[in-house]
C-alpha cells in the first residue's frame, strides 16, 4: 500500500519548522493527550519505549514521567526537532534521541516493549512495510499505539484549492480501513481502530496557512503543483473557502485515526517464526 511522498521535501520542511513548531502544535498536543489517555486503559510496564516521529519530544518526556522504570528513545527524521527533544523529560532520564526514518528503524529486532507514534505514520511511503518494520523491533507481546490523519482532513482547504486552480495543494491521507488492513497484512495481532473528528477555527484562511507552514505540514505529495502560487490564485482560494464560514469563523477539519495492535507471542518475520523463551515451559 504505497503513498507518493517526497520525503526529502518533508524533512526539509520539518527541519525549518523546529524552532517555532510548539507554538502552533495545538492540535498535535490534543491528539497526543488522547493517546496518553488511551494508554491508561492498557496494563503495560514497558522497559523500552520508542517514540517514533517524536518531533520536539513533548510526548517522549511525558512517557518518561509515566513509566519511570522505562528507557525512552525519541526518533525523528528532522535533526533540528531532536535538538528540542533532548531537553524533555526528567533531568536524569532525558530521552535518547535518534535521527532516522520510520521505515528503516536503526534498532535491533525484539528490542522495544512499546512503540508510540503520534501523527507520524502518514509519512510512510509504504505503510504496510512500515508496520512490518515496527513489528520487527517490537518484542513478542509488545504494543504499537499510533495516530494519523484520515482522508477528510483539511477537506475545506482541499476543496478551496480545487476550485481555485484544480491542482493538488493538500497531502492525501489513507482511509482507516486500509490502515487496519495494513496492520493485519503486517501480521499484527488484535488491531483496534477508531476515529475522532476535530475542528480548528480561524478568523481567516491565512491563519490556517500560516499554522501549516509553522508546523512544516506543507503538501509533500510527489504530484503536487510546483509552480509559484500568485496573488490571484491565493485570492481565488480564499473566496472558495468562504462558503464554509460558520458563526463568523472558518473551520479546518481533521479526521484523526487512532490505532493500536500487539506483536504476537509467536512472530513470523520473512518466513521465520520466533518464539520467546518465556513461552517455552518445561514439561
Amino acid at each position: 500500500m504505497t503513498h507518493s511522498l517526497d520525503k526529502h521535501h518533508a524533512r526539509r520542511n520539518f527541519s525549518r519548522a523546529a524552532e517555532h513548531y510548539d507554538e502552533a502544535a495545538v492540535l498535535q498536543r490534543e491528539i497526543g493527550q488522547r493517546m496518553l489517555d488511551r494508554l491508561s486503559y492498557v496494563r503495560l510496564q514497558p522497559g523500552q519505549i520508542l517514540d517514533l516521529g517524536a518531533g520536539t519530544g513533548a510526548l517522549a518526556g511525558e512517557l518518561a514521567r509515566r513509566y519511570p522504570k522505562a528507557r525512552v528513545a525519541a526518533l525523528d527524521f528532522a535533526y533540528p526537532m531532536l535538538l528540542k527533544a533532548r531537553t524533555r523529560g526528567p533531568w536524569l532520564r532525558r530521552p535518547r534521541c535518534v535521527c532516522g526514518d520510520l521505515e528503516h528503524l536503526p534498532f535491533a529486532d525484539d528490542s522495544a516493549d512499546l512503540i508510540f507514534s503520534n501523527a507520524a505514520v502518514q509519512w510512510c511511503t509504504d505503510i504496510e512495510a512500515g508496520f512490518r518494520e515496527f513489528l520487527r523491533v517490537l518484542r513478542p507481546g509488545g504494543l504499537l499505539m499510533f495516530s494519523t490523519f484520515g482522508p477528510d482532513t483539511l477537506m475545506e482547504l482541499r476543496h478551496a484549492w480545487s476550485e481555485a486552480d484544480g491542482h493538488t495543494h493538500v497531502s492525501g491521507f489513507m482511509d482507516m480501513h486500509d490502515i487496519g488492513d495494513a496492520l493485519m497484512q503486517a501480521r499484527f495481532a488484535e488491531p483496534v481502530m477508531d476515529v475522532d473528528r476535530l475542528t480548528v477555527t480561524y478568523q481567516e484562511v491565512d491563519g490556517l496557512m500560516r499554522d501549516l507552514k509553522v508546523l512544516g505540514a506543507h503538501n509533500v505529495a510527489t504530484d503536487r503543483h510546483r509552480g509559484l502560487t500568485g496573488k490571484a490564485r491565493m485570492q481565488a482560494m480564499r473566496e472558495a473557502y468562504e462558503p464554509f464560514r460558520r458563526d463568523g469563523l472558518l473551520p479546518a477539519s481533521y479526521e484523526v485515526i487512532f490505532g493500536h495492535a500487539w506483536a504476537p507471542e509467536q512472530k513470523q518475520l520473512a518466513g521465520e517464526t520466533r518464539v520467546p523463551l518465556s513461552a517455552l515451559r518445561p514439561r
